[in-house]
């Protein structure tokens, strides 16, 4: 009965959701990852891409910084792959600079460092690549796309990446909303920017800002422009216009050991692959926030098999999902998403719902490690990340705040300053 409770009452918080998203449009300009970046072909995995010695998986790299993009091939027939590299303005809209202007080098190049894998069920070929490298170096920061290419010229994937100056100080804080409606749900994401040269002529025009929480371009904002100034700097302390839902800590799991359980994993059995099932979960809307640490989405790849050497050693199981429901949700799907498949809704990561169990279910191929994930669902053109696992102010998030400037007669943005604020701070 319970269940059956949730379900009506999840879609009741759906239509609450949907005039909240209407609501929140007015003020701030939002778009979807999928029109930025491009995600794979099945027999291509575990992309990651990430600042070398960072401690996210975000690529945002200052001077001097290095970043690595991986992935496997699970052809597994050293197949060769190429990567150019192209500029985008704040908004990802094509730049008008030509490649000289942007890129020092050349791209178009083949990827030259790969390895076969090593005592897994699931062979695959591994691939790396370091930015910047001898033959492709960045000339400004800015926005970035990476696209890499098959032997035939075709697509494969691509993947965003930032290159950013010390230009500004960003001073961050995240507050609950001063709006009782959403005083236990939502987070309000508040800063400054202060110039560490002279001051803004005109931060109206000149200053571009985004905000993303846990890295994920699908519910970033931006459009918004400075409310205050002063001699030093220009001051955002909006409450409704930079306001994110809070969410719910990340559901995880741990396949670093496919010999053993690990917790969440209810059980491991072997047979062309290994498949991992994992305990059936709940809809968390209804229930009380309860704190659990998690890496806001991230997934590492790790094993404990063979000498450790996670790159060529890990091996792939089947990653079974299931979620408790008394029945379907109407003309909706669901989705078990996280950075593993880019925080992106597409058909292999939709779940499916199983009448005679009572529950909807999905499963993944992935790369042994610790994953993140959570459900989203889409109902028509809305997507909701909150109604399966609920909404709280006081879930723990990072948020990152990009700075763009343009100076008049410039042809670029240029990325001056970043800020990062945890709401594990949560200020009232």
């Amino acid at each position: 009965m319970l269940l059956l409770y949730n379900f009506y009452l999840i879609r009741s918080q759906a239509l609450i959701f949907l005039n909240c998203s209407i609501f929140c449009l007015f003020h701030t300009t939002l778009w979807s990852q999928n029109n930025i970046e491009q995600n794979p072909p099945d027999y291509i995995q575990s992309i990651r891409f990430v600042k070398i010695n960072g401690e996210t998986q975000f690529p945002i790299l200052s001077k001097n910084d290095k970043m690595l993009l991986t992935f496997d091939d699970l052809q597994a027939i050293d197949a060769d792959y190429y990567y150019r590299i192209s500029y985008f303005n704040h908004d990802w809209s094509p730049s008008q600079l030509f490649q000289n202007e942007y890129l020092d080098g050349f791209d178009n190049r083949r990827i030259e460092d790969f390895r076969s894998s090593t005592n897994t069920l699931q062979r695959y070929t591994h691939y790396e690549l370091v930015l910047p490298n001898k033959d492709t170096k960045f000339l400004l920061s800015g926005n970035y796309k990476i696209e890499i290419f098959d032997a035939y010229d075709q697509l494969m994937f691509s993947r965003i990446f930032l290159i950013e100056e010390t230009a500004a100080n960003v001073a961050v804080g995240v507050f609950r909303t001063r709006n009782l409606e959403t005083f236990d749900s939502h987070q309000s994401v508040q800063f400054s920017v202060t110039p560490k040269g002279s001051a803004f002529r005109d931060p109206e025009r000149q200053v571009k800002i985004v905000i993303l929480q846990n890295d994920n371009w699908n519910t970033a904002i931006s459009g918004l422009v400075p409310q205050y100034y002063n001699n030093t700097s220009i001051e955002y302390r909006y409450d409704v216009e930079s306001r994110f839902p809070g969410g719910n800590e990340y559901l995880f799991f741990d396949t670093k050991d496919l010999r053993v359980t690990s917790p969440n994993v209810s059980f491991i059995e072997r047979s062309d692959r290994y498949d991992s099932y994992l305990f059936t979960d709940i809809m968390r809307a209804n229930l009380p926030y309860t704190f659990s640490p998690d890496i806001n989405g991230d997934f590492e790849i790790r094993t404990l098999q063979g000498t450790q050497e996670a790159a060529i050693e890990a091996d792939y199981s089947r990653v079974h999902f299931s979620l408790s429901a008394m029945a379907a949700i109407p003309n909706a799907a669901l989705y078990v998403i996280g950075k593993f498949c880019n925080y992106q809704l597409e058909e292999r990561n939709r779940m499916v719902f199983n009448e005679a169990l009572g529950a909807y279910e999905a499963t993944l191929l992935l790369k042994q490690g610790f994953y993140n994930y959570n459900y989203a669902l889409r109902s028509n053109d809305t997507i909701d990340y909150q109604i399966i696992g609920g909404n709280f102010a006081q879930t723990e998030n990072r948020y990152l705040v990009l700075v763009y400037y343009r100076n008049f007669g410039d042809l670029n943005d240029r990325l001056i300053g970043t800020g990062i604020g945890s709401s594990f701070q949560l200020l009232n």
